[in-house]
This record gives structure tokens, sequence and C-alpha cells, in this order.
């Protein structure tokens, strides 16, 4: 159930009518699951599963000076974005540790959408503030405006097109990853982006929260209708860790910088940027620590935190920073950052899991690529 002090996606009412299990995140009261973690998982990969994600955040940057400022405030060149077209980037702070991971879509010529983490929203949206003050740009946070809705899975683009006018149909299927669109979807205008973070063919749909219900409810009708079901937060995690992406707050945080997280390639160091000082001689030498994947020998999953060790060397080489027996594959899998100089593929190390050391090996990211 919601608290009076809890923030709340505008489909609580939907979220409870279905039973779900609540939990707060970030302040948000928001659906862990409905069924089963495991059935809403499998449903995912295996035909759809529809998820509110209301609680990121939806800041719009716009003005002649945008995506001159949106260069200077983030690690990647934003300004090389196309209309319609959205880029992973990363907010650093001035010594080059992770503010958070963002998704930015250029919606027009002088507008641009970032959308930050839950938990971090009140950062971004201070720090580009603060960033951008010397820029012709105004920044917004209109959170609170919208809602924002994942079908994710093989069956999405199916469930996507059930609900658009035909006319529209071929759009949906041209639509590339990593695009945004204006459409029209059950009657209700949105943004259309083909994005997600299951590591599924998927979309999420920014809808005004006036529309929200009326929209959940049609997307689930046709989610259900194709063999898929409500997802919770719960699931979502496991399916993102399959699909090797970083949380933040785990994999990321304001102590790990972009080269140690195997995120350099998002770094333009041929720019101006805050971090950048900072980050120039961090790319030119070898990291101390290397995030790396872990697949597990038996069937003993690592939890966050857990200490990773080599038998030949006293004392932790590394620490679990996400980890979960994989629906998918049907064995443990983790990632760690661990001593740069024992993370070499195939390398066998061992996590305490409660006091007993079991076997992992390392393994490359993604642990599971879609078809």
């Amino acid at each position: 159930m919601t608290t009076q002090t809890a923030k709340a996606s505008p489909l609580v009412a939907e979220h409870q009518a279905l039973k779900a299990s609540f939990t707060d995140f970030a302040g948000w009261q928001m659906p862990v699951k409905y069924t089963s973690e495991l059935a809403e998982h499998r449903a995912v990969r295996d035909a759809a599963g529809i998820f509110d994600i209301s609680h990121m955040g939806e800041i719009f940057v716009e003005g002649p000076g945008a995506a001159a400022a949106l260069d200077y405030a983030l690690v990647g060149e934003l300004s090389k974005v196309a209309v319609g077209k959205a880029k992973y980037s990363l907010m650093c702070d001035h010594a080059g540790g992770v503010l958070d991971d963002l998704v930015t879509y250029r919606l027009a010529d002088e507008q641009f959408l970032v959308v930050a983490n839950a938990a971090n929203t009140s950062v971004v949206l201070s720090e580009l503030t603060t960033r951008t003050s010397q820029f012709e740009v105004s920044v917004t946070d209109r959170s609170s405006d919208y809602a924002l809705i994942a079908v994710q899975g093989p069956a999405s683009e199916s469930i996507i097109n059930s609900a658009v006018p035909k006319s529209f149909t071929n759009t949906v299927h041209a639509l590339k990853y990593y695009a945004i669109t204006p459409a029209v979807i059950a009657g209700y205008q949105v943004l259309l982006a083909r994005t997600g973070y299951t590591g599924e063919d998927g979309f999420e749909v920014y809808v005004t929260r006036a529309h929200a219900v009326p929209l959940w409810r049609s997307l689930l009708e046709a989610t259900t209708a194709r063999g898929g079901i409500s997802a919770g937060l719960a699931c979502r995690d496991t399916l993102r860790l399959e699909a090797g992406m970083p949380l933040y707050g785990q994999e990321l945080t304001a102590d790990t910088n972009p080269y140690e997280a195997g995120l350099g390639k998002v770094v333009r160091l041929t720019k101006e940027f805050v971090g950048r000082n900072a980050l120039e001689p961090i790319a030119a030498a070898p990291t101390n620590r290397t995030l790396v994947g872990l697949k597990g020998v038996g069937k003993r999953a690592a939890r966050t935190g857990y200490s990773v060790h080599r038998d030949d060397i006293d004392g932790a080489v590394g620490t679990i920073t996400s980890g979960a027996l994989s629906p998918t594959l049907g064995y443990p899998i983790a990632m760690a950052y661990v001593a740069s100089g024992v993370a070499q593929p195939g390398a066998l190390l061992v996590v305490d899991i409660r006091g007993k050391k079991e076997p992992f090996e390392i393994t490359a990211l993604p642990f599971y690529r879609r078809s």
C-alpha cells in the first residue's frame, strides 16, 4: 500500500487492483511483483511484460544553447545526436565520479529530454541548472507531468502496433533502437521510444499523467492477449543483470569512474565537460579495479556486498555489486569489481557466500543476448 509521504505513480490503484506487492524505491511506492518474479521474468523473455517506471525523472533542456550546454554537462557529445535519436551518457562530478547514468533524447534541434534515475533526479536537476547557467537554455523538471510505461519482450512491437492507427504501424516497425517519435497510442498523444532495460526489444511510452490509466489498461489488455503479463521491479532487476546493464547505486556510484565500469567508450575527452580534467589521466593509465561478469559453478547466488577471493591471494580481491540465480540461464550470475590484475576472462575466483567459498568464473558481459 502507498503511504501519505511516499511519491505515488498515477497507476498505483491499477497495481493494487492487480494485487501487486509494493516496495519503496527512492521514496516512490512501486510494484515489486504481481505474481512471481520468475513468471514475470520469463514472460518478458518469451512474450512481453508491461512495467510502470513512472518513478524515472524527466528533465527538459531547451533553447539555442541546449546542445552545447549538454556537451558541457555530460561526458558524451549530445550535439552530435540527430533529432529523434537518443544517447546513453553519464553525468560525472569534478573528480570523475559518476553522479548518474542517463538516457537523453533529442526531440527537436533545441529541445532535449534527459531521463534520470529516480534516486538521482534532484541531483541531476541541480547539476544541470548550475552547469548550463552560462548557456542560453532553460532547464525544467517535468517529472510530475509524465507517467512512463515500458512494454518489453519479443511481442512488444505487436502490442504497440495493436494500439496505434494502422497508418502508423510501419513507423513503429521502422523505429530503430534508441530512437523516439511522437505517436498516438490508444487515442492518446505520447512520446514513443524504442529503449529499455531488459535486454529485449521493447518500447518506453511517455504519457501525460491524466492519460496514464486508460493507456495502461489498453496496453495491458494487448499484452495479456499476446501471452504477456504485468511485471514489477524485481524481475526488471534480474533482466537487466542478465543483459549486463549497470544499476546506479550498485555498479555505478560517485566513487566509481567510467573507465573501471567499462564505460570509457561513452566519454568524449575531445570536448570540455565537467570532470574532464580528472578523467583524462584516468583514461591514460590502467585502472586499479575492473567491473567483470561472474558465472557460478554451483547453485548458490552471490549477493551485493559479498567478497570475492582468489585462492592464492590473501584477503579479498573484489566485491559483488549485483548477483542472482539467472532465471534464463539456470545458474548464478553476478557483476563485481575485482582487482585488474585478476580480471582475466576464464579466471576462477571464489565468492564468500555466508562463510562458504563458492567457485565463480570470470565471463564476458552480457550474460544474455537476445537472438
